[in-house]
């Protein structure tokens, strides 16, 4: 009886979670002009007020960037300035000083950890925090520079092959 309990309990979680995850109508400013990309974000990432476009990041007054990857993710590419706040073990002591009021943009592969990540700020007393819509992918989708630790880079961490299909082939060097 208590297996049963317990597969109806997750029947009903994944029920739940897979009617959150309808498509969306997902406005025109967030949109990466990657189709592949664009309908899993649409089903996967929320696209409302708290998220932001490349082009709107750019246009913050000093933001702090949090890449919410892991460190190995980070190395291979970020934007230029980010910290690594991680996402697994994540150091919040880096943000010690950050005034409240500061712009914070969170992003990670395509918006999923950093959607997560930003609510975990925005809980921990942080006003004005934004997920980048489409993270990384959408950053360089839109032609934006991407670095690492010896300046501009043309690679970019896919997580693993599979979420490698949704950046299309030849834009950047696909590691994973």
């Amino acid at each position: 009886m208590r297996y049963l309990n317990l597969t109806l309990g997750a029947c009903l979680l994944l029920f739940v979670y897979a009617c959150r995850l309808s498509s969306q109508d997902v406005p025109e400013r967030l949109r990466t002009g990657y189709a592949p990309l664009d309908d899993r974000l649409s089903r996967m990432v929320t696209a409302d007020s708290l998220s932001l476009s490349p082009a709107e990041v750019a246009g913050l007054d000093d933001p702090l960037l949090l890449d919410a990857r892991e460190p190995e993710e980070y190395n291979v590419s970020h934007l230029p300035g980010a910290r690594n706040i991680g996402y697994d073990d994540a150091n919040y002591g880096m943000l010690e000083g950050v005034q409240k009021d500061r712009p914070v943009v969170v992003y990670c592969t395509i918006g999923y950890r950093s959607e997560r990540m930003a609510e975990e700020l925005r809980s921990r007393g942080f006003e004005r925090v934004y997920n980048l819509y489409g993270s990384i992918y959408a950053w360089s989708l839109a032609g934006k520079p991407l670095v690492d630790r010896n300046g501009p880079t043309d690679r970019i961490h896919t997580y693993n092959r599979s979420w490698g299909s949704y950046y299309p082939d030849g834009r950047a060097e696909k590691v994973h």
